[in-house]
């Protein structure tokens, strides 16, 4: 391993399972705060402003090394950054259309799918059954204000999910996780901020209305997706899945809290069932030795 890779790990040197849940914390946190900046910039300039001052904050902290890359990193960070921009500009079309918590929860079934398809063991099935009862509780399956739009943003946002889980376990065999965010964020950027100035809404930026941006920025991308790079490299991509789970239960909660959206009985049953499925998978999880490429 070579010496970027061992700094990286240094400074980071929380264990998979803790790193994922301040993760979801985080970006549910900055979901709250980027909704409220809808209004302003719009759903397309609130994700130029939150993946283009990520690229640059986590670039200057970790200075990746770019003419020392081969050719197959880059070919999987340029791949993750694609999925990284389609990912969140689509979700944030969803979210603008939609609730907080029925968009994080349509995109969950994203990864939901992933982890089932990916299952070999029957106690595996037991917590995905979980998280899905959860996931069906938690959604207001009614078509009674539910834009049909958003709802299929945040599908689609879902799948974008799915493959960020599996490219994000590849990459992180070839890169240490800190240079890798740093790099597919910037792809991220290249691609989405041209449609964020077509859109308008940048001009609308004030000093006070940047502080938010990087706030966000922090919150949504550069923390979660550091932390959750370092998880991929150290769990299966199955047992990754069922553990973000949480964030329709985090989605909620936040929605509660930042947005003012109540939750009714049923949703906080929904709730328990999802922190169950999660607690049953960490703790039944195989331990699997880290393995990095440098």
């Amino acid at each position: 391993m070579n010496r970027t890779a061992t700094y990286d790990d240094a400074r980071f040197a929380l264990p998979p399972v803790p790193a994922v849940l301040l993760a979801i914390v985080s970006v549910q946190g900055g979901a709250a705060i980027a909704k409220r900046l809808f209004p302003v910039f719009g759903a397309t300039g609130t994700a130029g402003i939150r993946i283009g001052l990520s690229a640059v904050m986590l670039m200057l902290l970790f200075r990746p090394p770019l003419r020392a890359l081969r050719a197959r990193q880059w070919q999987l960070v340029v791949a993750y950054g694609l999925v990284l921009a389609a990912m969140n500009l689509i979700f944030y079309r969803a979210l603008e259309r939609i609730p907080l918590g029925l968009a994080v929860t349509l995109e969950f079934l994203g990864p939901l799918t992933l982890a089932v398809a990916g299952s070999r063991r029957a106690v595996d099935f037991v917590w995905v059954a979980l998280a899905a009862a959860g996931v069906m509780l938690i959604a207001p399956w009614s078509a009674r204000g539910v834009d049909p739009m958003g709802a299929l943003f945040a599908i689609l946002a879902g799948a974008g999910w799915a493959a960020y889980i599996v490219l994000g376990g590849r990459v992180s065999r070839v890169l240490p996780s800190g240079p890798a965010v740093a790099l597919g964020l910037s792809v991220a950027a290249v691609v989405v901020l041209p449609f964020s100035l077509a859109d308008g809404g940048l001009a609308h930026l004030t000093p006070s209305l940047l502080v938010a941006g990087a706030a966000m920025a922090i919150l949504s991308s550069a923390l979660p997706f550091t932390l959750e790079m370092r998880a991929l490299g150290a769990m299966p991509a199955r047992t990754f899945s069922i553990l973000m789970s949480l964030e329709p239960a985090v989605a909620a909660v936040c929605g509660l809290f930042l947005l003012r959206e109540r939750l009714t009985g049923t949703q906080w049953m929904a709730v328990a069932l999802v922190i169950t499925a999660s607690a049953g998978s960490t703790a039944t999880a195989r331990r699997l030795p880290l393995h990095v490429e440098c």
